[in-house]
């Protein structure tokens, strides 16, 4: 066979170089032999497979747990809930802002810390309203997050090493998206085998008998001519049958001309459209939208906090007053409220906006009864990158405020969005869960390839976001994922095929 090794690249020279037949080839293996870096083993495993000198054999799939900065810190001093057994052990009972005090530990930490150690009959609330320590020594629960803690710290924990009531704990205390609020961030590492073809071992011979090491060079810099090193190496050969690029005349990115149909057929349709800055504080981020504090349901948005200026100077009246007192205890609204004290300085931090529903809470106040309005927006929320997720991306996003709107007008609109603009055949719609909404309905839509998946969710805003911004009207509200319409738009399968650098891919997409 005639191989024309020359015109390979150094990395795939070097690998064929170092490896032999049969042998297991990895990217691990090349990190650790070659002082590859991972881009480096994807090149050159992506070259070498097309050619066909290299074939995958084999993948294994693994889980492990790694420790966050947040688990460093909580190695070194200990766990909120160990911190806040022995605080009492030693001091005796206290009331929990005390000890949130003490500690500078959360509120929301420390009312989840006690939660445990109550349950585990480890501490107790006694009279007063003060928390007491009841047992001899900290729960199992806390020995075992300090084992747990230990060993991430030596080197990252593989899943099938785990006792169960390890896995157990990490199951609770690790997160593969936002990962930075819990103290162990969870991985999945997918390892790909690769080992040489008959072609590729023909390819290596060859590149034996040439002598060519891979260690050619590709370019003069300024520093080998000021040396003259350039004289003692060798060059990698020039082809000058190599055509030259085409000069194609530019043409508009087809998800920006589709971005821009979606605005035009929305304004046809009546709607006004609206803005907004894309760092907002937390109070209209979450507060705005009877999102409590402290639940469970904040995790819904793993954002990402502004660093400088970390808080807002002030909130606008009197909406920050009424929508405190709706968390609080309902106001006017006819609720119970979260029950809880709303946190004046926890609302004013700053985040990058993590959902497009911001902007609809922050043009309630403003808004026309009735009135129809809806925005284009780009989020940030921490997220792992594949086919239908990504770290930042946009939702159209909008609202219907009148007397007469209803739940059918409502999936009237979502089924619009669902075949007019995301140009789906299958819809399904199933009922969930927002804490701003009452009914909530997430919208599905199914993909040749990737089958079904959610375009977003929508509802009736509850009267605690509304009535606390000064409507008394019912508003349909929805948040979708714009993203994903274009999937089905365009005929794509890959969310990053949006932004792919491959021009020849933007050329062949045909907009709006």
């Amino acid at each position: 066979m005639d191989i024309d090794v020359r015109n390979l690249h150094p990395l795939e020279i070097r690998l064929l170089r170092h490896v032999s037949s049969g042998e297991p080839v990895t990217a691990q293996r090349l990190i650790d032999e070659l002082d590859y870096k991972i881009g480096q083993c994807n090149q050159a495993f992506s070259w070498l497979t097309a050619k066909g000198y290299l074939e995958e054999t084999d993948r294994t799939f693994s889980v492990f747990f790694e420790l966050t900065d947040l688990g460093r810190h909580q190695l070194e001093i200990g766990t909120p809930a160990q911190r806040i057994f022995n605080l009492l052990k030693e001091n005796g009972p206290l009331g929990l802002p005390e000890i949130a005090e003490r500690l500078s530990l959360e509120k929301s930490d420390v009312g989840s810390a006690f939660g445990m150690l109550s349950k585990a009959k480890a501490c107790r609330m006694g009279e007063g309203n003060r928390a007491e320590a009841i047992a001899q020594e900290a729960p199992a629960e806390v020995q075992i997050a300090a084992t747990v803690l230990a060993k991430a710290s030596e080197a990252p924990l593989e899943e099938t090493s785990l006792s169960s009531d390890e896995k157990a704990y990490v199951s609770k205390n690790s997160k593969k998206r936002g990962a930075a609020g819990a103290p162990l961030k969870l991985v999945e590492r997918e390892e790909v085998f690769y080992t040489l073809t008959e072609n590729g071992v023909a390819a290596k011979e060859a590149i034996l008998a040439a002598n060519i090491t891979g260690e050619e060079l590709g370019a003069v810099t300024t520093a080998m001519l000021s040396t003259g090193s350039w004289k003692q190496g060798s060059f990698r050969p020039y082809s000058l049958n190599t055509p030259p690029a085409r000069l194609i005349p530019g043409r508009r990115n087809p998800y920006g001309s589709y971005l821009q149909w979606v605005k035009d057929k929305l304004c046809a349709l009546g709607f006004e459209e609206f803005d907004g800055p894309l760092v907002e504080n937390e109070f209209w981020n979450g507060d705005a939208l009877f999102m409590p504090q402290f639940h469970s349901a904040r995790d819904i948005h793993d954002v990402y906090y502004v660093k400088n200026p970390s808080h807002a100077k002030m909130i606008d009246e009197p909406y920050l007053s009424q929508v405190a007192k709706t968390h609080e205890d309902g106001w006017e609204t006819g609720s119970r409220g979260w029950r809880y004290g709303f946190d004046h300085e926890f609302t004013r931090r700053q985040v990058m906006r993590s959902q497009g529903t911001v902007l609809s809470a922050k043009t309630l106040p403003h808004a026309k009864i009735p009135g129809k309005y809806f925005g284009v927006a780009r989020c940030f929320r921490y997220d792992q990158v594949d086919a239908t997720h990504g770290a930042d991306f946009y939702q159209t996003e909008g609202i219907v405020l009148g007397e007469d709107v209803n739940l059918k007008t409502l999936l009237g609109l979502l089924k619009m969005f669902a075949e007019e603009v995301a140009g789906a055949e299958e819809v399904k719609y199933v009922p969930g869960y927002f804490p701003f909404t009452e009914p909530s309905i997430e919208v599905h839509i199914k993909h040749p390839v990737l089958g079904w998946f959610e375009l977003g969710g929508s509802g009736i805003f509850r009267p605690e976001v509304t009535k606390a911004l000064g409507v008394d009207v019912p508003v349909l509200a929805w948040g979708l994922g714009i993203d994903r319409m274009a999937l089905m738009h365009l005929g794509l399968n890959d969310l990053r095929e949006l932004f792919t650098p491959d021009i020849e891919s933007v050329r062949m997409r045909r907009g709006n």
